[in-house]
């Protein structure tokens, strides 16, 4: 197990500036910031994933919000969707602590790594489907460096979820064809390439502010499937 590429890989993932739109975007964030935070020195560059290198069981999101994962350096840290995610994995004994406020508050995930497809903070949330497939690389290799140990993941929306498809396959796993389309609860088997250990795929909708003040996800549902996959990954969750 290489856990020394990882670390390696996430440096790497911190310096890109690949994307011109997105780089602008994230610094000009950096500088302005939101009142709330004036006192803070946001980090500004694309955010690496975060959790030990021989998860079990990864989370993928979509990008880090403006004045979360781009303020804080860390994914889903600092930001209203964050709260419900690591509340929700604390719950059901994945984080050692329910919230994530920045990188020095003790946080640990226990047997689960949380990234995403996308690793800069996009203008309205919204990155190109260019921006997209630009970052792909970054998410195959994490998948090739987890694959290991790596037995479940959880994608959090549809966007993660097509974009996240093809980086499996690139990592080694087989992904179906035709490709299986997100769903909620949704349940994929990947097999691996070399025969290696099969990949479960869930579909979770994403934690975004609109689907928990609306009621779309509920911290029960997030938390069954949070639940199904640490299960299926061979996590002890309760």
């Amino acid at each position: 197990m290489d856990t020394g590429g990882l670390s390696v890989l996430d440096e790497r993932i911190a310096g890109c500036r690949a994307c011109p739109r997105l780089v602008e975007w994230r610094e000009e964030v950096a500088r302005t910031k939101r009142a709330a935070f004036a006192d803070w020195t946001y980090w500004g560059r694309p955010v690496p994933g975060f959790g030990p290198p021989d998860a079990r069981l990864l989370i993928v999101g979509l990008a880090p919000a403006a004045h979360g994962g781009n303020r804080t350096g860390r994914m889903f840290t600092g930001d209203r969707s964050g709260d419900v995610l690591y509340r929700a994995l604390y719950d059901v004994g994945l984080a050692s602590q329910p919230t994530a406020v920045r990188v020095d508050d003790g946080l640990e995930l226990y047997g689960v790594r949380v990234t995403s497809p996308v690793h800069c903070a996009p203008p309205e949330n919204k990155p190109t489907p260019a921006e997209r497939d630009t970052c792909r690389s970054w998410l195959a290799q994490e998948l090739g460096l987890l694959r290991p140990t790596l037995r479940a993941v959880v994608v959090l929306g549809a966007f993660g979820w097509q974009a996240a498809l093809p980086a499996f396959a690139a990592a080694g796993w087989t992904v179906p064809r035709p490709r299986p389309a997100f769903a909620h609860g949704g349940h994929v088997t990947l097999g691996a390439s070399d025969d290696g250990p099969a990949l479960h795929l869930f579909g979770c909708f994403h934690v975004s502010q609109r689907n928990t003040f609306t009621g779309r996800l509920t911290p029960e549902m997030l938390r069954e499937v949070l639940r199904t996959a640490a299960d299926t990954a061979g996590l002890p969750a309760r």
